[in-house]
């Protein structure tokens, strides 16, 4: 099995849209591939996307979240705090089916839906991992998700399985679940100074690589403590850059200038560190991938669960309003961005 954790230590770079479309793309190219969602962002943006988007999901999600169990990631979660160092028999009650509530995606794709309940349970699995006794509690709890995809690829049986994991800005608890669950990173970023600092930042607190203010911490950091108990660390696999504004099929110079600066601030990592890169022998710039603006595609298929290879160019209604324009051509050029990325996963 293969998984992506799609993350950035900055919100608003575009993380959920793009695992939404990219495991549409992927299950819809790869029909015999089983491929899994995995939300672990409080918000559940990716889940509201794949239940059928802004009008159609909230009754579904309220169905998944008021169950007993949560048909959740929390509500699996939650099973483990009650038994932490014993492995669920059954993980079916929190697989959810999104074909059912959303006839736009393909049929080989799952969810395990996202929950706000993930933040109020955060501090309790924290805790959970600093117990004395057993002397491995936090690597048998950082690697719950983990846990998770392995009973998930076993359901699998025969056909293999993909995850594609959203994680949260935030490097809270349930953050490092996801890193250590999965075996590349997926970075999306926008062309901005933040970006490339939030880039520096997924760095530093995923392997504790940075200044002297991260050294000063590199007892204590995931990275070390990671290294320490033999729980494996994510590569460092794709960069986005997304939203790109294009003016005559290429990006603008503003663009081009800040992806520049982050290409290099990336080149300056791997000649020192290339071993956190999953392809350690490439510069980190043939690992980058550029995503148009998708203008109102990007509204229009996210408010109504609609994978880019199901949308059609023209006037949609949305949210009440008549003739919100879908354009061909941006459509055409965010398609084939898509099918970019997708053939680097």
């Amino acid at each position: 099995m293969n998984s992506y954790a799609f993350w950035n230590n900055k919100g608003g770079v575009g993380k959920s849209y793009l695992c939404f479309i990219a495991s549409c793309e992927y299950a819809r190219r790869y029909p015999d591939t089983d491929v899994y969602v995995i939300d672990l962002c409080p918000q559940g943006n990716v889940s509201e996307t794949l239940l059928g988007g802004y009008e159609s999901s909230p009754p579904t999600l309220n169905k998944l979240t008021t169950s007993k169990p949560r048909r959740t990631i929390a509500g699996y979660l939650e099973s483990r705090l009650s038994s932490p160092f014993r492995q669920l028999d059954d993980v079916s009650p929190y697989i959810t089916h999104p074909i059912k509530y959303n006839k736009n995606v393909p049929d080989n794709l799952y969810l395990i839906c996202g929950d706000n309940l993930l933040e109020i349970l955060s501090e309790a699995i924290r805790q959970t991992s600093q117990l004395a006794i057993p002397v491995d509690a936090w690597k048998q709890v950082i690697e719950w998700v983990k846990d998770l995809t392995f009973a998930l690829s076993l359901r699998s049986g025969n056909r293999d399985s993909v995850f594609m994991v959203d994680c949260n800005p935030s490097f809270a608890i349930y953050t490092q679940l996801g890193l250590a669950a999965t075996r590349n990173i997926v970075v999306p970023f926008t062309a901005d100074d933040s970006s490339r600092r939030a880039i520096e930042n997924v760095v530093a607190l995923t392997y504790g690589i940075g200044d002297e203010h991260v050294a000063a911490y590199s007892r204590i950091n995931f990275s070390k403590r990671a290294k320490a108990e033999q729980v494996e660390v994510p590569l460092l696999h794709t960069f986005v850059s997304n939203r790109v504004t294009l003016y005559d099929g290429q990006p603008s110079r503003a663009f081009q200038a800040v992806a520049k600066t982050i290409e290099k601030t990336l080149e300056r990592i791997h000649s020192k560190h290339r071993s956190i890169f999953a392809n350690s022998g490439v510069k980190p710039d043939k690992s980058f991938i550029t995503v148009p603006d998708y203008h109102s595609a990007c509204i229009v298929s996210a408010m109504t669960g609609t994978p880019l290879h199901k949308l059609v160019a023209g006037p949609r209604k949305l949210a009440g309003v008549n003739y919100v324009q879908v354009n061909q051509e941006p459509l055409n050029r965010y398609r084939a961005a898509l099918e970019k990325f997708v053939d680097a996963l």
